[in-house]
């Protein structure tokens, strides 16, 4: 696996991506604070662009299947580079409604790029190297991160917020560059697609969906993270303001980070272990519990405690539910699927998201922090009792038959 420049390709892009992202996000956070004074209204911003995404989530799996996944990804790439104008414009003007576009464009960009990379990544490596590449790739995106946040809270404080964003920018632009260079064979997949009519539509993934149960249940399970990432940023925001302290986040991010590298780095051994159901159970209880231990966000040691569980909890939960859907997916239907997936995320996430800024208005961080623990160990437990059911059913069946 890691001599094939594809993989190198692919990391060193997703890494230079990242600090151009992370930049930004940061960035946004700060035009924000200065821009929107409440919670809720900066979730409806946010959201704003998710449901951007989310409307052209079903072309993307469509055009992702139809043709080149590398074509894909160069011309979201190049409405990526765009969108960085209008921040510019947005930080010049002051003007909240220029970011809209921004954000808009943004999630566009990623509502297409996504797909392809997900459905590209089994076309570089064999079935084998799937969940170590999947690892690392992700230990790639959160090491940017920790980098990119770092770096941006430096770059704040000694450069002009514009200049911040021209540096997203440029890492966008080398990531197109990049992106020219990668080679896997796809022209089979393409025509196979072609000639089979059907396959074509949308719509056609949810039967394939239903056929599956592990996929299903995967899908569902995505959900839990999600209850915290969706207003994760939100949610540093209020601890820094609760601790009245600005180090916090960089502790937070960091934090989170490199437990999450942890996760995804052990990931492989702990499969040999245990099987995919056990270990994505295992992690969403274990999320759970971290937003739990959130009602003491007032206490830094506590804090970071909670983010170093979620982020080893989250480490081994996405590489295996994406080695999952990427195995037991026919690849014929990748790019409709991944889209679909990502609009399902888009759209939780945006309830989430509007939710958290609600709930910070209305009851504040502790006990919004015990609700959404609670849901999550309550999720949890019903899916796991009712996957067990499923499974001793089906084990019964098969002896029947047999």
């Amino acid at each position: 696996m890691w001599r094939n420049k594809n993989v190198w390709i692919l990391l060193t892009g997703e890494f230079i991506a990242g600090l151009g992202l992370w930049l930004g996000i940061i960035g946004n956070l700060e035009f924000m604070q200065e821009q929107i004074p409440s919670d809720f209204l900066k979730s409806l911003l946010l959201a704003a662009g998710l449901l951007a995404g989310i409307a052209v989530g079903p072309l993307a799996g469509r055009l992702t299947d139809q043709y080149s996944k590398k074509t894909v990804m160069l011309i979201s790439g190049f409405v990526r580079i765009i969108s960085v104008v209008f921040m510019l414009i947005a930080i010049q003007t002051s003007s909240v409604w220029w970011m809209l576009v921004f954000l808009v464009l943004l999630q566009i960009s990623a509502a297409f790029y996504f797909p392809a990379l997900q459905a590209a990544i089994p076309l570089v490596v064999s079935e084998k190297d799937l969940l170590q590449l999947n690892g690392v790739h992700m230990n790639v995106s959160t090491l940017s991160r920790i980098i990119g946040t770092a770096a941006a809270g430096l770059l704040l404080v000694a450069i002009p917020l514009n200049a911040v964003y021209l540096l997203s920018m440029a890492a966008y632009i080398v990531l197109f560059g990049l992106t020219w260079f990668l080679q896997f064979d796809e022209n089979k997949k393409a025509s196979a697609v072609k000639d089979g009519q059907p396959k074509q539509g949308f719509k056609d993934v949810f039967p394939i969906i239903v056929k599956l149960p592990i996929v299903m249940m995967t899908l569902i399970l995505t959900l839990i993270p999600l209850i915290f990432l969706g207003g994760f940023n939100l949610v540093v925001i209020n601890i820094s303001e609760l601790q009245d302290s600005t180090a916090i986040k960089g502790w937070i991010y960091t934090a989170e980070g490199l437990a999450f590298m942890s996760g995804a780095f052990l990931i492989k051994r702990i499969s040999y272990k245990f099987s995919p159901y056990k270990i994505l159970f295992a992690s969403s209880m274990l999320i759970g519990w971290s937003q739990l231990m959130l009602y003491f966000a007032n206490q830094p040691v506590l804090t970071i405690i909670a983010f170093l569980l979620f982020g080893f909890s989250v480490g081994c939960f996405f590489p295996t539910a994406a080695t999952i859907f990427q195995t037991r997916v026919p690849k014929d239907f990748h790019g409709r699927f991944f889209s679909f997936r990502n609009m399902m995320d888009r759209v939780f996430f945006q309830v989430v998201l509007l939710m958290t800024g609600f709930l910070l208005d209305a009851v504040g961080l502790q006990n919004m922090s015990v609700m959404f623990g609670a849901l999550s160990i309550v999720m949890t437990t019903i899916f796991f009792i009712r996957s067990r059911n499923l499974r001793a059913s089906a084990e019964t069946e098969q002896s029947a038959r047999s």
